[in-house]
């Protein structure tokens, strides 16, 4: 098979931490043909989506992980996957990207589907299983923030197009800061957010769990380091092992049918307590802590889900 990952440049990864690396990788050691290119590389021409692409080999010895051979245009109708896996902002230039990674879908199969990746965004698509989130209200009124803060005593706010941790505010009923913090989150009362009642438990971590084809297949605990409260790696959060609970298996089976049908076959999702917080299809990672931990082998049941799905 011929797979093209489109991405942020390959030879800044983290091949240790990467989940992209880790897909490439597998896919490689099946014996497929790996393509490496850029969102930058897309366009269409007669009503089909190209990109510029190189064939790349890939070793697991970082800062001499890849060698790219020369680049072409290639349509990408004529490739058997075509993996989406550029790194959040979900912004406009990404969404124009889906639309062209819609007319591949047409002969391709794009992981994930360009649909789904529109449509789930991390924190609102959630809000449609009221049951699995904390109490929730998407509002861009600051008058609106302060009461909902008042009511629940603590609230986290969240900007709805945010990444990483980005933006990301506890804010407390008594906070003298509070009215600052919901200027800025609105951009005064302009922008819209999601604030959350304030999950305690998130001291205790905030836990990923990656599903494969709608199915949980494993999860890790990102436990915030004291000083940021944010249970996000790059921000210094620390990686532990974890069980999935009763609670985060009827999560997943809630929601991963939706998942599946909407063509969303690798998401992570993030869970506080009881509690389902965020859904992540743009470009999901913890492939590399939750294997060390549980001893699976994610990217290689991805690959069984996607060869399945090409096969079905």
């Amino acid at each position: 098979m011929r797979h093209a990952f489109l991405m942020d440049p390959i030879e800044r990864v983290r091949i240790d931490q990467d989940s992209t690396f880790a897909l490439m990788m597998e896919a490689q050691r099946r014996g497929h043909e790996v393509l490496y290119g850029t969102i930058d590389g897309l366009d269409q021409r007669g009503g089909r989506a190209r990109a510029i692409l190189s064939t790349a080999t890939l070793r697991a010895v970082q800062d001499d992980h890849v060698t790219l051979g020369p680049a072409a245009r290639h349509d990408l109708g004529d490739l058997d996957v075509i993996w989406m896996r550029k790194d959040p902002p979900f912004d406009m230039g990404y969404i124009f990207c889906t639309y062209l990674l819609d007319l591949a879908s047409r002969d391709a199969l794009v992981v994930n589907h360009p649909d789904g990746l529109r449509a789930m965004n991390e924190k609102a698509w959630a809000m449609a299983f009221p049951e699995l989130v904390p109490d929730s209200l998407i509002t861009q009124s600051e008058g609106d923030l302060k009461d909902f803060a008042e009511e629940l005593g603590a609230i986290v706010v969240k900007p709805l197009d945010g990444n990483g941790g980005e933006g990301v505010f506890i804010v407390k009923a008594e906070d003298p800061n509070r009215g600052v913090i919901l200027e800025t989150s609105t951009r005064h009362g302009s922008r819209k957010v999601l604030a959350q009642r304030y999950l305690p438990e998130a001291k205790d971590g905030d836990k990923r769990i990656i599903l494969v084809d709608g199915v949980a297949v494993g999860a890790c605990l990102r436990v915030p380091s004291g000083v940021d409260h944010r249970g996000n790696i790059h921000v210094g959060a620390q990686v532990a092992a974890c069980e999935l609970t009763a609670r985060d298996r009827e999560i997943c089976e809630a929601i991963g049918p939706a998942l599946s049908e909407a063509g969303q076959i690798f998401v992570g999702i993030d869970v506080i307590g009881d509690y389902l917080t965020e859904v992540n299809v743009t470009s999901p990672t913890c492939i590399h802590e939750i294997n060390g931990f549980d001893g699976i082998r994610i990217e290689a049941l991805t690959l069984d889900a996607v060869e399945a799905r090409l096969k079905g």
